[in-house]
């Protein structure tokens, strides 16, 4: 089995002039830095979903599942609109549900002066609902104090090792979990 954790880095935020491209590039960066990690992009804003749940799956629906079930655990890059996270992001998770089970998921998220801290309460229950083992801590990001390029600032930067830190020891504990014994939702 291969050493490193596959981890899915998914930009939540479909919006013409988002900044979480830039942000999730910004974590991308950092987070690739480390030797046990695998990261893919699943840039929402890349995918043709429906507007509506359709009756049969879509293939972006099923592209999307798939990086999921790839993936061993999970990076969410979310804003904080309205004290909760994007309708995109909400659909993109309603689109899977078994390729979600048993692997844990870590947040970076961004707002004006909240930091995205709502949109990270609200993901957690879906994900708890999901049975995604969410991590404790987060990177939360003020939107009020990035650089002039759109990028955090260096303090940030600890905030991404020690998220990545609990997120690679869940998900290198949950994948010898599952390879041991199956996980039953």
């Amino acid at each position: 089995m291969d050493e490193r954790l596959r981890v899915a880095v998914i930009i939540g935020s479909t919006r013409d002039g988002r900044v979480g491209d830039t942000i999730g590039k910004w974590f991308v960066d950092r987070a690739s830095r480390r030797d046990d990690v695998e990261l893919d992009v699943v840039d929402l804003a890349r995918f043709e979903f429906p507007d509506r749940y359709p009756e049969g799956v879509t293939s972006a629906m099923r592209e999307f599942g798939s990086a999921i079930d790839r993936a061993e655990a999970f990076v969410v890059v979310t804003p904080e609109y309205n004290r909760s996270f994007p309708a995109s992001l909400k659909q993109a998770i309603d689109f899977a549900y078994d390729e979600w089970l048993a692997k844990p998921a870590g947040f970076v998220s961004y707002g004006c002066r909240s930091r995205g801290h709502y949109a990270v309460e609200a993901l957690r229950v879906v994900f708890t609902e999901l049975h995604v083992m969410a991590v404790r801590d987060e990177v939360a990001v003020d939107l009020m104090s990035l650089r002039a390029d759109g990028t955090p600032r260096d303090g940030d930067e600890v905030a991404v090792t020690t998220m990545m830190d609990q997120l690679t020891w869940w998900g290198f504990a949950l994948r010898d979990a599952r390879a041991t014994r199956p996980y039953l939702a």
